[in-house]
């Protein structure tokens, strides 16, 4: 007889650490935000989460004695059997917290990993995220071998005679290292070629960015008319998706990149790891940030965004363009205000993408800044030079022909991006 698993019970916690930073982002929102990750992690039964004000980390176990006893009994009566802690912790804090509670403990990093892992759906992101696992396992071996004074003698490739078992383990997980790197290496390759493929194509390419859970499924979504995951979720955009789309109300053709959202104190191995796939934000012709403006916390969110685009040095000169989101959200005074002041702001664009306010206007917006950077052009094409011809046609750039004795005299008005690659063919 079949029985369905059982969710694993969880509990939240932050620790707001008062040394760390005077001006640290609001304790009750961090802790909002850590139970958004609980949530976007399958199989979690999450049951409580609180926040933990200390003067400072204990180097030993995070916590003090008093509190970790208070917190044991706690999640004894709750019949806890995973606690997320939201923050870094270390590899022997780790193994002191979950001797002490009897119960699997998982800091910040492993729980994004852990999402990162059942999310990733392209080759690439799951070998991205494999990397970044074992990058991350490979410093807390200390918390699974608690027996490391005892030796070994070693069996062929196993190891050498007097290798502990934690050099063993660590010299495995470098083997594997060099194997997945060695994988990546050739889907980064088929990913060059695709996106060289891709920067011959007709079209500009619209990047949508924005911290998670922002809307940039849910609006990319309503103007594609694909079926993207949009859920009221943390990451649920993991892997850019593309979609050629020739946008609403007569608009141009546009391949448009829904990427994986960003956040604050992202951990540094998956920084380093889906660097990669923002990669087609790095080739935009326009960056859509979406941004939702009904949360508290919408200015730092903005912050953390832009740092994370100046981190990849996302060229200044890209046309960007600021999107207002889930103004249905927000109550009627705010909303009128939000209004005016997008009105006010040439690059800023109000709206809803679940009840679709705003989206026309959006999509004006989009049209005027693809076509803002274009210039007029003359050329003359000779009668053999048909492949060239049927390129201006194909992207819509010919706005006057005339036949002449020689060839085609053609009046065109295209971007720099058009105009180097025409020059290619």
């Amino acid at each position: 007889m079949d029985h369905a698993p059982v969710d694993t019970r969880a509990w939240v916690l932050h620790p707001d650490i008062r040394s760390r930073d005077a001006e640290a982002r609001d304790p009750d929102r961090a802790l909002e935000e850590a139970v958004g990750l609980a949530h976007a992690l399958p199989g979690l039964d999450t049951r409580g989460a609180g926040v933990v004000r200390l003067p400072k980390a204990h180097p030993g176990a995070l916590f003090g004695k008093g509190k970790i006893e208070e917190l044991r009994a706690l999640f004894e009566r709750e019949k806890i059997e995973l606690v997320l802690i939201d923050g870094p912790v270390t590899p022997v804090q780790q193994r002191n917290l979950e001797n002490a509670w009897k119960l699997k403990v998982l800091d910040r990093t492993g729980l994004i990993l852990e999402i990162f892992s059942d999310r990733a759906a392209t080759r690439e992101g799951v070998l991205q995220v494999e990397m970044a696992a074992l990058s991350y396992q490979r410093t807390r071996l200390v918390r699974a071998w608690t027996h490391l004074e005892r030796q070994r003698g070693g069996v062929g490739f196993v190891g050498g005679p007097g290798e502990t078992q934690i050099e063993a383990d660590r010299r495995a997980i470098d083997d594997q290292l060099v194997r997945l790197r060695r994988q990546l290496e050739k889907v980064v390759r088929t990913r060059s070629l695709h996106r060289a493929a891709r920067a011959k194509a007709p079209f500009p390419i619209v990047a949508l960015v924005g911290y998670t859970n922002a809307g940039k499924s849910t609006l990319f979504n309503h103007l594609t008319g694909a079926e993207v995951m949009a859920k009221d979720m943390l990451f649920a955009t993991l892997d850019p998706t593309m979609r050629r789309v020739e946008l609403p109300g007569g608009g141009p053709e546009v391949i448009l990149s829904d990427t994986v959202g960003f956040i604050s104190d992202l951990p540094t191995e998956l920084v380093a790891a889906f660097r990669a796939t923002l990669e087609e934000v790095l080739s935009a012709d326009l960056i859509c940030h979406v941004r939702d403006i009904s949360h508290p916390e919408t200015e730092e969110q903005k912050a953390d965004v832009e740092a994370i685009l100046e981190n990849l040095k996302v060229p200044e000169s890209t046309p960007r363009i600021e999107i207002w989101n889930k103004i249905d959200l927000v109550d009627a005074d705010a909303r009128a205000a939000l209004l005016t002041r997008a009105a006010r702001k040439d690059e800023v664009q109000a709206l809803s993408a679940v009840t679709g306010e705003g989206m026309d206007a959006l999509v004006e917006r989009i049209s005027a800044a693809l076509t803002a950077g274009t210039r007029a052009a003359h050329l003359h094409l000779r009668f053999d030079e048909g492949r060239k011809r049927a390129w201006l046609f194909e992207r819509g750039l010919v706005e006057h022909e005339e036949q002449t004795e020689t060839g085609f005299a053609l009046d065109v008005r295209w971007s720099a991006r058009d105009a180097a690659q025409f020059a290619e063919i």
